[in-house]
């Protein structure tokens, strides 16, 4: 058995060979990573696309083009999560938690050397998984039902606590705000409307796109428009020597990076698991296990950045596994590859693992070798990618946030993404200075729906039984020990429930305590409001509503009544511990004068407004030519040749990309409702 299974991985990689297949390979390689690096696309936009010009191809030569791309959109992305704090895809927003604090220290090219070497490395672990154990795992993938789907769900959400700093409480209520979030639009069970305030945009909920974009990627580039630098705040990056120190990162953390990989690519096999949910895991695992990494993550920690991407590149293999074996899509994108395998004539299940194992073995191969590939490829060009730290902020922004804007209108090609993203973004900057943990929020809506979803089906199913099947139990003792012991430290550090209870005083009201009351109102009012539903429609919502109040009441009463000494410091132990280590939000510009901080953060929103509405009036294309230069020539003062020069290639750029190779649709205008003649010449109006 073992000597035909070698054969027939020897016979797949003969057949893989072939230079117009290996051009394929190639092919779907660099689309990939173009697609990776804009925000708001990602592999699934990939696959859709070049989805139909696989319909002539022989099988081997599509699927190396369709896994070439989906093998290294999660590599490339890197480039903006780092760089820009953007997560390039879902996949790669933990990464942004040490990537793009390492960028601001010129560190770019060593994070970029960490993440491309973990990336190709998680990427073969995924195609090894694929490659040896579809016999292994298919009677347990076949054994794992709803009630089991339901506790990996609860598992990711509780890895909050790890990404919470040292304020669990705050981590909790920002996760149920995510669940929250998670639950807008029409109840998949009932149909009840629910929180959609009469708006058809939120009747199908609120796009994980413009949510993930507005809650890291703005507060991001709002602060480097407040501290009016470029994204390095040195002037070194550590370019060549840098990649290599990363490289050799990667090598002294081997067993972290061994792990995560197996994180990702076990997870990727589990149908539900999405690619937006295995890097957080991976994250969370490594800031538990990994030694001073309560202190160090979210700084600028390389093993942070090896974490999230040893894990989101495994995945992909890891979901071609019920994908080829079972016919189940392991993720979104591999949907649309079981369309190719149909439209070829294959059937997955037991052909693709007897009869059809040249094919299976040539996934195998495209897979490994699309990693290999890709990070060649990003490790040549690096050098190039981290000297853009050191463009300067009024060259730099209107290029980020036009590409910014285009992404996040491609979640539902609807006005209400934008809007959307502006208003998660003044709520993450929000978040930001107050030093509340961002990443729950995001943990928190993509699970949420997962949750409610199979939480009702376990229910409707098995009734109570399904608490006591033995996946779950052993699953969900592992979530409480995940969530407990973040919570036991504070315990400890306040000296017990005496400390706990005692050390408060006359209460000391500041910014921080207004965000609590209205997070507080805010979440009570989504609670009352949910009281009118049907009693199916509503149980989760107020649950996790009535959670979230608690935790933030409990957490207001920490902030505002614990004891202070004459200076306004606060002198309890317990305090201590819960702000010492929120460093994820930490901003350079603590010394910045408040009105002017308030003054540019009013210019920088004012700037957003502006390009907004010259959308409104004349189509996206013409206002990234318009919006580009009033930025650099009122912003910038920049010379009139380099205005026109980064004009006129972003829009040529948009128009080639975007509107011609991936006939993006664009939100209409005043312009174009005004003279439709127009529109037609010029789409985008």
């Amino acid at each position: 058995m073992e000597y035909e299974l070698l054969s027939k991985a020897y016979d797949a990689l003969v057949i893989l060979s072939d230079i117009k297949r290996l051009a394929f390979l190639a092919a779907g390689v660099l689309i990939g990573l173009a697609i990776g690096v804009i925000p708001g696309l990602g592999g699934i936009v990939g696959m859709a696309l070049l989805l139909p010009f696989t319909y002539d191809m022989d099988p081997y030569a599509a699927f190396a083009l369709l896994l070439g791309m989906g093998s290294v959109t999660t590599t490339s992305d890197t480039i903006p999560a780092v760089l820009f704090g953007v997560p390039g895809t879902a996949g790669s927003a933990a990464t942004i938690l040490d990537g793009h604090p390492m960028a601001k220290k010129g560190q770019a090219g060593r994070a970029f050397g960490a993440a491309y070497t973990a990336s190709m490395i998680g990427g073969i672990l995924g195609a090894l998984l694929l490659a040896v154990s579809i016999p292994v795992l298919r009677p347990f993938i076949l054994f794992l039902g709803s009630p089991e789907l339901l506790m990996f769900a609860v598992f990711g959400l509780c890895m909050v606590s790890a990404l919470s700093g040292g304020a669990p409480l705050r981590g909790l209520a920002a996760a149920a705000l995510g669940i929250m979030i998670a639950m807008v639009g029409t109840d998949p069970t009932t149909g009840t409307l629910r929180w959609t305030m009469g708006m058809l945009y939120l009747w199908d909920g609120i796009h994980l796109v413009p949510v993930v974009l507005g809650i890291f990627a703005l507060p991001e580039l709002a602060d480097m428009a407040i501290e009016r630098r470029s994204i390095a705040a040195t002037s070194k990056i550590d370019s060549r020597s840098g990649q290599w120190e990363g490289v050799k990162d990667t090598f002294r953390h081997w067993f972290l990076v061994l792990r995560v990989g197996l994180i990702g690519a076990i997870l990727g096999a589990v149908p539900g698991i999405g690619a937006s949910v295995v890097d957080w895991i991976a994250y969370g695992h490594a800031a538990r296990t990994e030694k001073g990494a309560d202190k160090t993550f979210g700084t600028g920690d390389v093993r942070g950045v090896l974490a999230s991407e040893g894990s989101n590149n495994a995945k992909e293999g890891g979901a071609l596994v019920p994908t080829i074996a079972f016919g189940v899509p392991g993720s979104a994108s591999m949907a649309i590859l079981l369309g190719a395998f149909l439209i070829h004539g294959l059937v997955p299940g037991p052909e693709m693992l007897t009869t059809k194992l040249d094919v299976t073995y040539t996934l195998v191969w495209s897979v490994a070798l699309a990693n290999v590939l890709g990070t060649g490829i990003c490790f040549a060009f690096s050098n190039h990618f981290a000297k853009i730290a050191l463009i300067r902020q009024p060259v730099i922004m209107p290029l980020i946030l036009t590409v910014l804007f285009i992404g996040a209108y491609q979640a539902t090609r609807s006005w209400g993404d934008l809007i959307a993203m502006l208003l998660f973004g003044l709520l993450g900057w929000t978040m930001k200075r107050l030093r509340w943990p961002r990443p729950p929020v995001i943990l928190g809506v993509v699970l949420g729906g997962i949750v409610e979803r199979y939480l009702f089906v376990s229910v409707e199913r098995y009734g109570i039984d399904w608490l006591w099947r033995p996946v779950v139990i052993v699953v969900m003792l592992l979530a409480l020990w995940g969530l407990i012991r973040p919570l036991m430290k504070q315990w400890k550090a306040a000296g017990g429930l005496n400390g706990m209870i005692t050390g408060y005083s006359t209460p000391q009201f500041d910014k921080n305590s207004v965000f609590y009351a209205f997070f507080i109102c805010f979440a009570t009012v989504m609670v009352f409001t949910a009281m009118h539903w049907n009693f199916t429609a509503k149980f989760v919502p107020m649950v996790v509503g009535i959670f979230a109040v608690v935790v933030a009441g409990i957490s207001f009463l920490n902030h505002t009544f614990r004891a202070r000494d004459d200076n306004g410091d606060d002198v309890s132990q317990y305090r201590k511990e819960a702000t010492k280590t929120l460093h994820m939000d930490l901003t350079a510009d603590d010394g910045v004068e408040v009105g002017l901080v308030r003054r540019r953060a009013l210019i920088y929103l004012g700037w957003i407004l502006g390009f907004l509405g010259i959308v409104w009036l004349i189509g996206m294309l013409p206002a990234v030519f318009v919006f580009v230069i009033l930025y650099m020539r009122l912003e910038g003062k920049e010379r009139w040749p380099l205005v026109l020069t980064c004009a006129v290639g972003l829009t040529v750029f948009s128009t080639v990309v975007f509107d011609m190779l991936l006939t993006l649709p664009w939100p209409q205008s005043l312009l174009g409702d005004m003279l439709p003649e127009l529109r037609r010449l010029v789409p985008s109006v």
